[in-house]
């Protein structure tokens, strides 16, 4: 099986990396979304009943699966033989900052939901807020791997 993941390490990796733009543009647009809606699609409105529809069809049709073919293809180079060293501290940092956007993730989740619900209690502010948090992992998680610092 390694020997196959070493065969097709190009594809794989430029599949990983498809993928987690894609889930990086969802991550980073539904926030917005979620401002607008609040600012924008006052509960029982046509143009709320819109937003609902928009956030819906982002985490369903680009998001979700964004996400899990980023956890497989990136599971698969990181079984790859000789790609991380499992012995620095870089892909251990870099695993934290997948597993909170993962988190991040599934929070959106919930409160997509909440939205869907009508019960979105929240200011605009806190979606503002959010919208930053997986900018500042992507970022660590492209330094952990580009530079390895540590």
């Amino acid at each position: 099986m390694t020997d196959l993941l070493a065969t097709f390490y190009p594809w794989i990796k430029t599949l990983h990396i498809i993928s987690v733009i894609s889930w990086m543009a969802g991550l980073l647009y539904l926030p917005r979304l979620f401002v607008n809606h609040v600012e924008h699609g006052p509960v029982g409105s046509e143009t709320s009943e819109v937003f609902k529809g928009m956030e819906e069809r982002l985490m369903r049709i680009i998001m979700a699966p964004a996400m899990m073919a980023t956890w497989l293809f990136g599971l698969m180079l990181a079984f790859t033989p000789g790609i991380v060293d499992w012995s620095s501290f870089y892909p251990w940092i870099k695993a934290a900052m997948i597993l909170g956007m993962t988190g991040f993730h599934h929070w959106l989740i919930k409160v997509r939901k909440e939205f869907a619900a009508d019960k979105n209690e929240r200011p605009a502010k806190t979606y503002r807020i959010a919208n930053e948090l997986p900018t500042v992992m992507m970022i660590v998680i492209v330094i952990m791997i580009v530079v390895r610092p540590f």
